[in-house]
């Protein structure tokens, strides 16, 4: 049985984490300035540097704007923000992850129905292939994988590029969970049948059905997820530094 190592986390990665945690909370509100940095520093019990570094990693994911002679000021996430965000959102509170499976299993349908209508005999293939995969799988978590991968040739399917990075975007935000949602996969076989109707329907090129079919298995695996959310094993860990 593989074992998962432990990440080493650093006073940078753990500063990082208690700033964004108190930014998302509100305890740092939108539009307020940081205290000065002295000030930050020592009511974190860390060093000036590295404060400097974790704020600027928060710049980068764009919960916070410095500029010289003024201080670095909160930043309201949710009207400049954007979906590379929810990775972080999602993972800080897992409320957010109903709203990332809402969005994923409306524009699953969407694109279960393109692709039913533009996909080549080559993507056809390579959709029934992907569905073996995910029926071969060893455990959860490659069933998972194997599972996210058709999800990308369904969307590749669409000939839409749009698509396919929408796709990325949802699941660049729950995949780094997925240990807490791994309720749906457990049975690779299951799995495999559950998400079968969608394949099928491509290949037939039956857009109704296709999007019929991704709309049963997208709400079903959502509920089975968010369910397992509720359990103490299904709960993503929290990176929140003391």
């Amino acid at each position: 049985m593989a074992v998962e190592s432990i990440p080493r986390r650093t006073v940078v990665d753990l500063l990082e984490a208690r700033l964004r945690d108190d930014i998302l909370n509100g305890t740092h509100e939108p539009g307020s300035l940081l205290p000065p940095e002295r000030e930050l520093a020592a009511g974190y019990g860390v060093t000036r540097t590295t404060l400097k570094h974790a704020l600027t990693r928060l710049e980068q994911a764009g919960l916070l704007s410095t500029r010289h002679g003024i201080g670095t000021r909160i930043l309201d996430y949710l009207r400049v923000g954007g979906a590379d965000l929810l990775p972080m959102l999602a993972a800080q509170d897992p409320t957010w992850l109903r709203e990332v499976f809402e969005v994923r299993r409306h524009v699953g349908v969407l694109i279960a129905g393109r692709a039913a209508v533009r996909r080549t005999a080559r993507q056809a293939r390579r959709l029934e292939d992907l569905l073996r995969q995910v029926a071969d799988a060893a455990d959860a978590d490659a069933v998972q994988l194997a599972d996210a991968e058709v999800h990308r040739e369904l969307a590749r399917a669409t000939g839409n590029r749009v698509y396919l990075l929408l796709t990325n975007t949802l699941f660049n935000a729950y995949l780094p969970v997925r240990a807490a949602l791994r309720a749906p996969f457990e049975d690779a076989a299951r799995a495999a049948d559950r998400l079968a109707p969608v394949v099928r329907a491509v290949v037939d090129r039956d857009g109704e059905g296709a999007r019929r079919a991704a709309e049963t298995y997208l709400a079903g695996t959502e509920k089975i997820m968010l369910a397992s959310l509720g359990s103490p094993r299904g709960r993503p860990a929290a990176d929140s530094p003391r």
